[in-house]
């Protein structure tokens, strides 16, 4: 009875370490396309507002509220991820909890988080950082300057 359960609670568990992979890989999809709505949205008001009778001051508050919006949204995917990470490095523990005592101690490698290099999360949440910051900064040289 005892194996019947670890057995299933290891199948679960390699269940959710594939659930929070996928994870990872959805949020950042839905970033890349709620970023792309929101700074083509921001472009839009940056090329259309005098055609649109929109006063410069709207416009330039438009379109920094727009960059906010994808801040928020790229600081809510970035938590996401983290909290992903963490809970995979939770679920890959106890599979090693219940190797060790079902099959043999030691028999599967404990992760290890000074492998941060090697995760894929890292360089998904340096992306979502650069692009961000990358709004930012062309929107402060080229946008904002010129909607005069």
């Amino acid at each position: 009875m005892r194996n019947e359960f670890a057995l299933e609670r290891y199948r679960y568990i390699l269940q959710q370490i594939h659930a929070v992979n996928e994870n990872a890989h959805r949020f950042l999809t839905i970033y890349q396309t709620l970023a792309t709505a929101l700074v083509s949205a921001a472009l839009a008001l940056f090329v259309g507002y005098r055609k649109w009778e929109v006063a410069p001051d709207v416009a330039r508050g438009g379109v920094i509220g727009l960059l906010i919006l994808a801040t928020v949204v790229a600081a809510f995917t970035s938590t996401l991820i983290v909290v992903g990470a963490l809970a995979w490095l939770d679920y890959r523990n106890e599979e090693c909890d219940i190797t060790d005592e079902i099959v043999a101690p030691g028999f599967r490698k404990r992760p290890n988080p000074g492998n941060l290099f090697r995760w894929y999360e890292t360089y998904v949440l340096l992306f979502i950082a650069v692009s961000v910051i990358t709004m930012w900064v062309l929107a402060g040289i080229f946008l904002l300057p010129a909607m005069r």
